[in-house]
């Protein structure tokens, strides 16, 4: 489902007209990508076929902490307080905006990420590297009243793409944000500044302008060594729709 934030809302006795802008596909990532097949399994074939935008496309769901789990934002271990995942601790921050630079309250963000040995914890993922007993790699939160977030985590590794004799993928964050409607969902994946697996990703290249492309990844943050708490920082921002809007990313 394409993600979108509502630009302008006229009332009618009858319910409020919405509408959705299109995405400038010049700042998303291309639909189809050369040497990656999955690529081509996920765009359709056929021009899509317009549909209207009824209720349940323009409305909730609503009251999402109450209908599903929310987790503590630490993640860097399973349970409070017990041992740590192995792993370069890190942070990650920002906030989640419409395409006017609004912040989006209560935002559902969905994280899942690869250990730092590079490994997920899926029976689909058949890379040769440990499981790790304290980590579990994925999670659920809301953005406050400002649209920030910030959860902690364990930086992931890089891994080895089974399709392919040469591709790894470089390490990343896969992000699913829910915001006021079924027609907010987004869903991307945000990459860590100087990974060398970034130069041959076909993904993070699949972004062809080069402006857009940085919006995919972290930005780091001034570093400080504090006994106990010694971590990385990162934030990113996500723009939902607009010239400014995130790339979105399977």
């Amino acid at each position: 489902m394409s993600s979108s934030v509502y630009k302008a809302a006229e009332k009618t006795e009858a319910q409020p007209h919405i509408e959705y802008l299109p995405y400038d596909d010049s700042t998303q990532c291309l639909r189809q990508i050369k040497g990656y097949p999955r690529s081509f399994t996920r765009v359709p074939s056929r021009p899509l076929i317009e549909r209207p935008l009824t209720l349940s496309e323009r409305t909730g769901p609503i009251d999402l902490e109450q209908r599903v789990a929310v987790d503590s934002t630490d993640f860097s271990s399973i349970t409070p307080g017990g041992p740590r995942a192995i792993g370069q601790l890190m942070t990650a921050s920002g906030r989640v905006l419409d395409e006017d630079g609004s912040p989006i309250a209560g935002a559902m963000i969905e994280i899942w990420q690869a250990n730092a040995a590079g490994k997920y914890i899926h029976q689909m993922d058949r890379h040769e590297a440990p499981l790790d007993p304290n980590f579990t790699g994925q999670g659920r939160f809301l953005t406050d009243s400002e649209g920030r977030y910030e959860f902690r985590t364990i930086k992931p590794g890089g891994y080895p793409v089974g399709e392919s004799d040469w591709w790894w993928r470089p390490p990343h964050i896969h992000f699913s944000i829910l915001g006021p409607s079924w027609m907010s969902h987004f869903v991307t994946q945000i990459f860590f500044p100087g990974e060398p697996l970034n130069e041959t990703d076909l993904l993070v290249n699949g972004v062809l302008d080069p402006e857009a492309r940085q919006r995919i990844f972290f930005e780091p943050q001034p570093t400080k060594v504090n006994k106990g708490t010694n971590l990385l920082r990162f934030e990113r921002d996500f723009v939902l729709r607009g010239k400014r809007s995130t790339p979105q990313l399977p």
